[in-house]
Parts: structure tokens; C-alpha cells; sequence
């Protein structure tokens, strides 16, 4: 049996996976499974917490039984703005999850705003004023549920998001944490002073009892209960799965970014130990420096991505996997001016215009099939200079490089295409699950598998770098060819209005 693994546990939006990850860099098992997702209403989405908990139980034991290994520390990444409520001492959750993609309290943040506290919260806090985030989603259980409320006051139950939630159980109620990446996305977590913020806990009125202590995302998170959780070990990392993939792809200092391509796509950019405030709409959000410490780091999300090549695939039929978008790409010699606008859910960062609807221009009757599925790969490559392009100019610094995962990465084509339209490097790593490397990486430094981040990022390998190909003319006109078209699809919808 070989020694030094870590447990890393994925708890995401859909389903929760378990990786035992070698001091090699070897993933030794894995196993996954998903869970019920809950729609009550239109606009809204819930989980069982409870059944979070089993499936994330069951797939660390079938995930440990086939590694047949020592298990020398435990890593959680999760989904960052979800809320649960439960009671510390029978360890039950008391409300279903809230969602991070629940919209419930967009009146209570509209209310807020037009009282004019948004631009408090966004000091305090770097985030948007959104329904996205995790504070007006306890203001809106207490709301519903005065005795609940009534609880929190007097310090009769516990709230956090899921990592504190994972923790609680993994640890037979023994420790009640989070870790700075998950509290920054709560509304309620100051920035600067790195803590829970008593003004954004009086104006959402949220006990500052019940919530988690704060400790650093490499670090003594307790022991695991061998009883609830059947494996007795040191939890010695957490991390947002953002945050945790920029860790994972090595993005420790100022400069270097990271992309994480699915259905939209999220980008990060490691801004050191130095805070951005934007102007750009983008977020200001607590990352990780190299030993787990808090740093920060800018965050602009794309909203359509891999979305579009699906759309392509199932809506209009244009292609029967979308792996064959990349032989499609290259069977062109070049875009002939067709450009895809993907808004079709509205634009995000740094645009943020939610209703923003697509539109394809440059149609010709020479125009093909490759040309809207290259159209569909381009968009991802320009949405991510335009988010880098707003990072750079909120942070007065060059990006160095952009790390890319995600399933959309591993097509070479798209990754050739990226760091032409950004002008530097791209680089794909060999892992592309890197979410769970990330929370790996610090449960493996906290618990000595690995020496020194140096260390660990050795035993990954170097990945693949994609070095830019294109001409600055060439960068420059198609560059100029993306922006006609977002100018265009934003006039629609001006003159519409």
C-alpha cells in the first residue's frame, strides 16, 4: 500500500466527486455521483443538504476503498454561494439549501440598492449587490422563518455555506469553519480585514454567532469523525471551486490567471496581495497565495461558452459531437467575417447587460456550417480578452499568461486561437479536474504530503503551452470584427427599448 494520499472532495452544483490524488500526482480512485436538484418556483433552486452529505459520504468511501491507500489529509472544494441552516447539535439541516442560482431575493436587493447600500457592500465586501451571493439568502430564511430567526439569536443553530456545512458532519459537529475564498462570497465578509463585518451583519441582519470562524484555506480544519464519516483525518484545505482551480493551476502570484471553460466560463486573475477594487463590473473576491495564505484575485464570468457549441449541436443540428467542432475550425482558413455573439442568456462581464440577445452578422450565401461552429469557438476565445482586457486595466498590470481548463480546453484549436487573440501564452494542464487538485494541493501542504508548493506543482507535470500564433494586424482586425458585432447586438437592443 502506498502512503501520503489526499482525499479531495468536489461538492458541485449537480453532484459530488471524490479523488485520492498520490504525493506523485497519480489519482490512485475517484467517484462520483449526482444529486436531486429542486425547482419549487421559477427562479428558484434548492438542494437537500442532507442528501449532499450521504452522496458526499458514499463516493469518498467507494473512492478510498479503491485506492487502497493511507489517506493523510482531506481537501473540500464546493460550490461557493450556497446557504445552508442547520441545527448544531443533532447536525440536521433546518431549511433546504438555498442555490447559488436561486433569483428569490432580487426584490430584497433592489430594495437595498434604492436605500443606497450598495456602494457600502461593495466597499466592504468587493461583490455586486446580486441575488447571487449568500447573505440575502439567510435574510430571506429568517424572513420566512421568524422562529428559525429566533434560533439564530439565541445561538441555537449554525449557518454557512457548504464547505462549513461538509465540515460540521465530516467532524461529528466538532468544528464550525470556513476559509476566506467561501466567506468572500457571502456579502456579509470584509475584505480588507479579513473577517465577518458587523455593519453587513447588522444591515442583513444575520448573528454573527452562528457563523463560522474564519481560518486560512491550507490549514487545521479538524479531524474527521471514523464513526459519521467512516475515515479518521486531518481536513487541512478548503476552497471555493474557483478559487480552487486557480491554486490548482499553480496561480500563486500577481499576473497570472486562470479560465475555467464549461457550459459559461469563469475567469480569474491572481492580483497578489494587493486588493482591485473594478470598474469594469467585474468582482473583487479572496484567493489563495502559494502556501494557502490569503491573497487576492480579480473574477468575470462569461455567461455562454461550451453552451453555444451544445446549442449548435442539439438546437440547430449543425454538428453530432462537439469534439468535431475543432476539424469544422480548422477546415477554414479563416472566419470570412462571420462573427456568433452568444448573449443568449444577455452578456456578462464586463458588459452586464442581462437583456442582451445573441446574433450572428457577416452572412454570406458562401457561408457554411464551419463557419457558425468557428464563429461559436471564437466567441469564447474573444469574451475572454474582453474580460482579461477589463482585469488589466482594474489592476494597471499585464497579464503574464492565462491557465485554461474545463471541458471546452481540450480542444487544441481553441486553445491555439485564445492566446493568438490574447497575445500570451495559454497553458493547459495534464489534469483537467483541477477544481479538486486545487483542494488537494492545500490539504496536501497542511499535512506535509507535499514539502513545498514547488513540490506540488512538480508532480502534475508542465501541462501543454499554447504560445501565440497570430500577427498584432491580424489580432487587431479581428479584434475589430468582434467588436462591430457586440456594438451591433447592443444597438438592437437599444432601439428596441
Amino acid at each position: 500500500m502506498s502512503r501520503g494520499a489526499v482525499l479531495a472532495l468536489d461538492q458541485g452544483t449537480t453532484g459530488s466527486a471524490a479523488l485520492v490524488i498520490g504525493a506523485d500526482g497519480a489519482v490512485l480512485a475517484r467517484a462520483y455521483s449526482e444529486f436531486t436538484q429542486h425547482f419549487p418556483r421559477p427562479g428558484r433552486v434548492e438542494h437537500d443538504a442532507e442528501e449532499i452529505w450521504r452522496v458526499t459520504a458514499r463516493v469518498a468511501g467507494e473512492a478510498v476503498a479503491a485506492a487502497r491507500t493511507e489517506v493523510a489529509a482531506v481537501g473540500v472544494t464546493n460550490q461557493r454561494e450556497t446557504v445552508v441552516v442547520w441545527d448544531p447539535e443533532t447536525l440536521r439541516p433546518l431549511h433546504r439549501a438555498i442555490v447559488w442560482q436561486d433569483r428569490r431575493t432580487a426584490a430584497l436587493c433592489r430594495e437595498l440598492k434604492e436605500a443606497g447600500h450598495e456602494g457600502m457592500i461593495r466597499r466592504r465586501t468587493g461583490l455586486l449587490l446580486d441575488p447571487y451571493f449568500s447573505g440575502t439568502k439567510l435574510r430571506w430564511i429568517f424572513d420566512r422563518h421568524p422562529e428559525l430567526e429566533a434560533r439564530a439569536r439565541a445561538g441555537e443553530l449554525a449557518v454557512g455555506t457548504i464547505d462549513s456545512w461538509l465540515v460540521a458532519r465530516m467532524t461529528g459537529g466538532a468544528v464550525h469553519a470556513t476559509d476566506p475564498t467561501n466567506a468572500s462570497r457571502t456579502l456579509l465578509f470584509d475584505l480588507d480585514d479579513g473577517d465577518w463585518n458587523d455593519e453587513l451583519l447588522g444591515l442583513l441582519g444575520v448573528p454573527r454567532r452562528v457563523l463560522p470562524e474564519v481560518r486560512s484555506s491550507s490549514g487545521d480544519f479538524g479531524i474527521t469523525d471514523g464513526a459519521a464519516f467512516g475515515l479518521e483525518a486531518p481536513i487541512g484545505g478548503i476552497a471555493g471551486d474557483q478559487q480552487a482551480a486557480l491554486y490548482g493551476q499553480g496561480c500563486w502570484e500577481a499576473g497570472v490567471g486562470k479560465c475555467t471553460y464549461g457550459t459559461g466560463a469563469f475567469l480569474l486573475l491572481n492580483t497578489g496581495g494587493r486588493r482591485v477594487s473594478s470598474a469594469h463590473g467585474l468582482l473583487t473576491t479572496a484567493a489563495c497565495d502559494a502556501r494557502g495564505g490569503r491573497a487576492y484575485a480579480l473574477e468575470g464570468s462569461i455567461f455562454v461558452a461550451g453552451a453555444a457549441v451544445q446549442w449548435l449541436r442539439d438546437g440547430l443540428g449543425l454538428l453530432d459531437d462537439a469534439a468535431a467542432s475543432e476539424a469544422m475550425a480548422r477546415s477554414l482558413d479563416g472566419n470570412d467575417g462571420v462573427y456568433l455573439v452568444p448573449a443568449f442568456v444577455g452578456l456578462g462581464a464586463p458588459h452586464w447587460r442581462p437583456d442582451a440577445r445573441g446574433s450572428i452578422t457577416g452572412l454570406t450565401r458562401g457561408t457554411t456550417r464551419a463557419h457558425l461552429v468557428r464563429a461559436a469557438l471564437e466567441a469564447m476565445a474573444y469574451g475572454t480578452r474582453d474580460v482579461v482586457a477589463a482585469m488589466e486595466r482594474d489592476a494597471g498590470m499585464r497579464a503574464r499568461s492565462l491557465r485554461a481548463d474545463g471541458g471546452a480546453a481540450k480542444n487544441d484549436w481553441l486553445m491555439e486561437f485564445t492566446a493568438g487573440v490574447l497575445g500570451i501564452p495559454v497553458r493547459r494542464p495534464d489534469m483537467v479536474e483541477t477544481t479538486a487538485l486545487g483542494a488537494a494541493g492545500l490539504a496536501g501542504l497542511a499535512a506535509g504530503v507535499w514539502a513545498d508548493p514547488e513540490s506540488f506543482a512538480t508532480a502534475f507535470g508542465a501541462g501543454r503551452t499554447f504560445a501565440p500564433s497570430l500577427g498584432g494586424d491580424e489580432r487587431e482586425a479581428l479584434v475589430r470584427g468582434w467588436n462591430r458585432a457586440v456594438r451591433g447586438t447592443l444597438a438592437t437592443l437599444e432601439a428596441e427599448q
